[in-house]
């Protein structure tokens, strides 16, 4: 299958990308939002191919693949051909609704396209508007080392953690630092005294040593780095919201609540009895190889997009049908 997407979450197109399908993803000069090409950060494979954004309504595919409102509702218009739009489509929305929790109509207003939620809760928020509608949980790999946590310390990991405010946590981690000792990385933490970025590759190596993984978030969707995290057999310290309240559980992959009184007593409980971090760290890994499957992951997807295709061809039999 010839898969054409654009290059928005890195990681997430990377783990895509280990599926049975080649993915063309445009590029041009200015690197703009979702035209970086293939990069430097990820090994990506043979079957990712760069087209440059003039040429891409020259080219055939099978399935089209949106990420975000603007490659829905301009990207489309700005580089696909006319027959291109017509291809089977395929919408995966990566986070919860914005604004009201509840209420929000899903700005992709199409219902013959296929949607898919990273999560289960994010479908359960969304007022969602297509006729097919699946979830497809996150799939990381197995990585190449694990857990020490020598360091007694607590890692976060979030891009521009203090420009995005609360939803983020950036008041929890103020917080929660004053009390326990935790180093932040991630894009933008440098001047607000983190460590800056560590790029993927090198990531899991570098938290690994610390004593335990905390996630401050209050409102997203499940973390590719809580997942990873889990898959080193780090614990996991986050709020019970959104699906973190579903794929983590206290006592057993970490410790889980909406109370951070109760969070800050057991970092420190964690940073005290190594042990006890290394039991709940297996209980996150256990639970991840049986969540969080690459294979179960690339699977789906692949089913996902046979089915967007049968779909379309269908919709256009019977269209003809009934000319």
């Amino acid at each position: 299958m010839r898969i054409f997407t654009w290059h928005i979450h890195g990681t997430y197109l990377y783990y895509l990308s280990k599926g049975d399908y080649t993915i063309y993803i445009p590029v041009n000069d200015r690197k703009d939002e979702g035209y970086y090409g293939r990069g430097a950060t990820f090994p990506f494979g043979d079957n990712v191919i760069e087209i440059e954004a003039s040429e891409v309504r020259n080219q055939s595919f099978d399935c089209i693949l949106f990420q975000t409102n603007k490659n829905f509702h301009v990207d489309q218009y700005d580089i696909l051909s006319e027959e291109q739009r017509q291809l089977p489509r395929v919408y995966v929305e990566h986070d919860p609704p914005a604004r009201h929790p509840t209420d929000t109509i899903h700005p992709m207003n199409d219902s013959d396209v296929l949607m898919v939620h990273v999560t289960h809760y994010n479908r359960l928020m969304w007022f969602n508007n297509s006729r097919i509608i699946r979830v497809i949980e996150h799939g990381v790999p197995e990585p190449g080392c694990e857990y020490t946590g020598e360091i007694e310390k607590g890692i976060v990991v979030i891009n521009h953690l203090h420009q995005r405010g609360r939803l983020l946590g950036a008041d929890i981690y103020e917080t929660v630092s004053k009390e326990v000792p935790l180093e932040l990385v991630g894009m933008g933490t440098a001047e607000y005294g983190g460590s800056g970025e560590v790029l993927h590759p090198q990531l899991s190596a570098y938290i690994r040593r610390f004593r335990f993984f905390f996630n401050p978030i209050r409102y997203t969707s499940m973390g590719l780095a809580v997942c990873e995290a889990m898959t080193l057999g780090m614990p996991i310290i986050a709020l019970a919201t959104t699906e973190y309240a579903t794929a983590l559980q206290d006592g057993v992959t970490g410790y889980i609540h909406t109370d951070i009184d109760y969070l800050i007593k057991n970092m420190k409980r964690l940073l005290e009895d190594k042990e006890l971090a290394s039991t709940l760290g297996f209980g996150a890994k256990r639970t991840a190889r049986k969540k969080f499957s690459l294979n179960r992951f690339t699977r789906e997807w692949e089913d996902t997009f046979r089915l967007a295709i049968a779909s379309n061809t269908y919709r256009y039999e019977e269209n003809s049908i009934h000319q």
